[in-house]
């Protein structure tokens, strides 16, 4: 048995010495930017993260196998609330908690053998790298693409801290899954709505990505064309507008809805009769998820706020409403109220006396809005709709928009789900933001060449507030302007700002005068392959298409997408559940590499699904890999009088041939499966063919050798190390992962000989059906009858007849042959039904000399005498039942 562990610390040490993995930038050689989505240092890895960098690794070493310059990195996404959590718990240093996480989850990296080009690690915790966060936040804030505003924010009480709405999953916190509360707070955001349409357009683009996505990428956008409607206060110059895809029912509006965060709402009810009442509501709305005003069949509630507006396209008073069912990130916050032509309307407006006007009916005759149980939400014509009544609805929305902007009362508008994108966070364990704050000058962005601002060490972890307020020499410092007392922001940035650019970092992580470097950038980038979970479709993703494009327009990139294609590995599972310590399920990778070795383990993820599905840990299964790779091992080790020397089709015959010709197929079978990602089917093939050469005695030296070199060649990118072995211990020159992926030699691949293979096996596995059918145990004497000549000539002619015509009458006038019209109307007849052995691509000569060479192993097989018999020369009635590639079988007992 192979030692597997030994083996890999061996080779992982010499391609460490080797430096054989190291990226470089070669002019006029194609490049492969090959990534996964670095991880968040929590203390180890779990299974999910080996699978995702086995599948990269894989590709990676294909790829340089395939001649190109691959760039495969690694570093680690480290800041976040975990390590401050453990830091308040813990009373340690979320920096020394961090570290430690990344020296220990690294050298399970090692272990496993990936081949990193460790020279550019990146942590995104280093002040050499959030240096550049802090750079990019600051040439965005001269863009007018960072910028500050009060504005209700989703807050986790639990993580004490903002939540950006892509972190807020059905009302919940991404990461501790408590419900988000909201506040009204002063905080940074990125304006990344101003490429929402480039970002929505873009998406189409990207062939290399899963539809699934796409899809959530396009429904997060959520663009929606309507039209904007501006509506006067009464008794006031103030004017509030609404969003609506659904302008056509504009005459039916009998209330103004606001959302309980609008900032107006207030302003509005104050100094009314119903001012507290309105304070009170909100206060209490605000406490409530987003689900939970929002959900089917919740009962709506709201407040009259003791004001009204005009309709501006029929001059009626309108009474406004604060309600729960209204969102302030929808629109502008503020929802026209159509009782007779939506569901949540016509509950609010059932619970609140709020009159019931029919706009759209099935026809003119209208419908009796005092007999509605439920809303009219169908298509129809507008009926008391003014100089609009009679129109198809859908076609009075072109119509009435056109009226409001002739009146100037409203406008054509393209509307957006995206928000901008809200980075402050209320935490210690992250980017400072590079902002000072001065009485006299008021926003001041630090000078540039005052970065990184660096987090402060005398911070009190309290688990209360922000820990950065806590530290005098942090949050007091000189204004860059006047030199008199301001204070620092003590706000850090969102931790998805850290993996917006990563990817480009790597392209020169060394650089200490820009955030990466041009030229290089323009050579490796975009990232070729990106490897990671569905989890992050949305937020990462989304963010690093908005940096890009947005690094782009500062001149500092050319590209406007950052990955061309894109992999989402699916889940790993065990007794049917998704691994997690909560469930006591969870298998580490540090156990299994210890017991099998990282081959094993690697080749056993790979093996055991599609990338893209979801995978079952199998205990069995990894057993199995194991006793797989120590049969390769045994296999090539014990392979002797083998030599490389090259071979031609010249000189090959009988079994070589074959050989040939399963080498040359098994080469193209695994590189199709590899270009397509098909990892466990490119793994398949492997072992099919291993099985098959384990048995291929009489094979000549050259042809056997040349054999196993190529599948220790297919092997490497999957188990390296055990491929590197065998390779030095054939004598094979240089390192199997930097040898040249195979490709397929058509000359060398003989059909005849893969056809003869064919018939053997088949006639084998009817020998085999034959004697279970008949119940002879021991058979004396096994008659195999060759189909009648004229069968070759006869398929040959009816297989090309067939391309032409399907039609029985006309085949059969093409084929016929007086001399044998019965039996050619019959096999006509049931190969119109189901096609057989019409493709054999052997002459009866041919197969009779595979079968004569086939003859004694059938005899030693099933202990007895074998006779090949031409048809032509039998008498007996089964010989007639031969066709071309299909023998007939007559066995006799003794």
């Amino acid at each position: 048995m192979a030692d597997l562990l030994g083996i890999a610390a061996k080779w992982q040490s010499r391609w460490k010495k080797a430096g054989i993995f190291s990226a470089k930038e070669t002019k006029g050689r194609k490049k492969f930017y090959c990534l996964e989505m670095y991880p968040y240092p929590s203390s180890t890895l779990h299974m999910g993260h080996l699978r995702n960098y086995s599948i990269g690794d894989a590709l990676a070493r294909y790829k340089r196998m395939n001649g190109f310059n691959v760039l495969y990195p690694m570093g680690y996404d480290a800041f976040g609330l975990p390590a401050e959590n453990a830091a308040i718990k813990n009373k340690s240093d979320p920096e020394k908690w961090t570290l430690d996480n990344i020296e220990f989850i690294k050298k399970q990296q090692k272990d496993m053998g990936l081949s990193y080009d460790w020279s550019r690690e990146i942590a995104s915790c280093y002040p050499e790298y959030y240096k550049w966060n802090q750079w990019i936040f600051l040439k965005f804030l001269e863009k007018g693409l960072a910028y500050k505003k009060k504005a209700p924010v989703n807050w986790c009480h639990e993580c004490r801290t903002v939540l950006a709405n892509e972190q807020v999953s059905q009302g919940k916190c991404w990461r501790c899954g408590t419900d988000a509360e909201q506040k009204e707070l002063e905080q940074w955001f990125f304006r990344i709505t101003d490429y929402a349409e480039e970002l929505l357009r873009g998406i189409d683009a990207l062939v290399g990505w899963p539809e699934r996505v796409k899809t959530m990428q396009r429904n997060w956008i959520g663009r929606s064309t309507g039209t904007t409607v501006f509506f006067k206060i009464r008794g006031s110059g103030e004017t509030i507008s609404t969003f609506t895809t659904r302008v056509d029912t504009i005459y039916g509006i009998t209330a103004m809805v606001f959302s309980a965060e609008h900032p107006l709402v207030a302003e509005l009810a104050k100094g009314t009769a119903y001012e507290e009442k309105v304070r009170a509501f909100i206060s209490e709305t605000r406490q409530r998820s987003v689900i939970d005003r929002t959900a089917e069949g919740k009962e709506k509630n709201g407040v009259f706020i003791g004001r009204c507006c005009i309709n501006p396209i029929n001059n009626e008073e309108i009474p406004l409403y604060v309600a729960d069912y209204a969102l302030y990130d929808y629109g502008t916050g503020i929802v026209m109220c159509v009782p007779a032509h939506d569901h949540r309307d016509f509950a609010f407006a059932k619970k609140y006396g709020i009159p019931i006007r029919v706009v759209i009916a099935p026809d003119s005759k209208g419908i009796d809005a005092e007999k509605m149980a439920h809303a009219y939400v169908d298509r129809g014509v507008l009926v008391n709709s003014g100089q609009f009544s009679g129109m198809d609805n859908n076609d009075a929305i072109a119509g009435i928009t056109r009226h409001l902007e002739k009146t100037k009362q409203g406008k054509k508008t393209v509307n957006y789900r995206l928000r901008d994108w809200l980075i402050s966070r209320q935490r210690y364990w992250g980017t400072p933001i590079p902002i000072i704050y001065c009485k006299k000058c008021g926003t001041v962005p630090v000078p540039y060449s005052d970065l990184p601002v660096e987090l402060p060490k005398d911070v009190k972890f309290t688990g209360s507030g922000n820990p950065l307020a806590t530290s005098k020499k942090f949050a007091g410092v000189k204004c860059p302007k006047c030199k008199g007392n301001a204070r620092r922001e003590t706000d850090t940035m969102d931790t998805f700002v850290d993996s917006s650019w990563y990817f480009l970092r790597y392209c020169s992580p060394k650089d200490a005068k820009m955030p990466f470097d041009k030229s290089k950038t323009a050579y490796w980038m975009p990232v070729d392959q990106y490897v990671g979970g569905i989890e992050h479709a949305i937020m990462h993703l989304l963010y690093a298409r908005f940096f890009t494009k947005a690094l782009r327009d500062l001149k500092l990139l050319k590209i406007s997408e950052p990955f061309s294609r894109l992999l989402c590995q699916g889940m790993v599972l065990k007794d049917g559940a998704k691994m997690s310590k909560s469930l006591g399920n969870v298998v580490d990778p540090s156990l299994i590499i210890s017991k099998y070795g990282p081959d094993t383990a690697r080749l056993f993820i790979m093996f055991s699904a599609l990338p893209e599905k979801e995978l079952e840990w199998s205990d069995q299964g990894v057993l199995g890999i194991h006793k797989f790779l120590n049969r390769v091992y045994g296999f090539v080790k014990g392979s002797k009088n083998i030599s490389f020397s090259k071979i031609s089709s010249a000189g090959l015959a009988g079994k070589d041939r074959l050989v040939s010709t399963k080498t040359q197929r098994a080469i193209a079978k695994v590189t199709g499966h590899m270009e397509n990602f098909e990892f466990s089917l490119a793994i398949g093939t492997i072992m099919d063919f291993t099985n098959f050469l384990s048995k291929q005695k009489d094979a000549s030296a050259p042809v056997l050798g040349n054999a196993i070199k190529s599948l220790l060649l297919l092997l490497s990118p999957f188990a390296p190390h055990i491929a590197e072995e065998l390779w030095e211990q054939k004598g094979l020159k240089g390192l199997a992962c930097s040898a040249v992926w195979p490709v397929q030699d058509k000359k060398l691949v003989f059909e005849e000989a893969e056809a003869a293979d064919k018939i053997n096996e088949n006639i084998r596995k009817d020998i085999m059906e034959v004697i279970k059918l008949t119940g002879i145990s021991n058979p004396a004497l096994i008659k195999i009858f060759v189909s009648a000549s004229w069968k070759y000539d006869f398929f040959r002619k009816l297989r090309k007849v067939m391309e032409k015509t399907r039609d029985f009458k006309d085949v059969l006038a093409a084929v016929m042959d007086n001399a044998h019209k019965e039996e050619i109307a019959r096999i006509v007849q049931k190969t119109m039904k189901k096609p057989i052995a019409t493709k054999n691509v052997l002459s009866q000569k041919q197969e009779i000399s595979a079968l004569e060479e086939s003859k004694k192993a059938f005899e030693e097989e099933f202990g007895a005498k074998m006779e090949i018999i031409r048809a032509d020369d039998s008498g007996e009635q089964k010989a007639k039942q031969a066709l071309p590639g299909k023998v007939a079988i007559l066995i006799e007992k003794s």
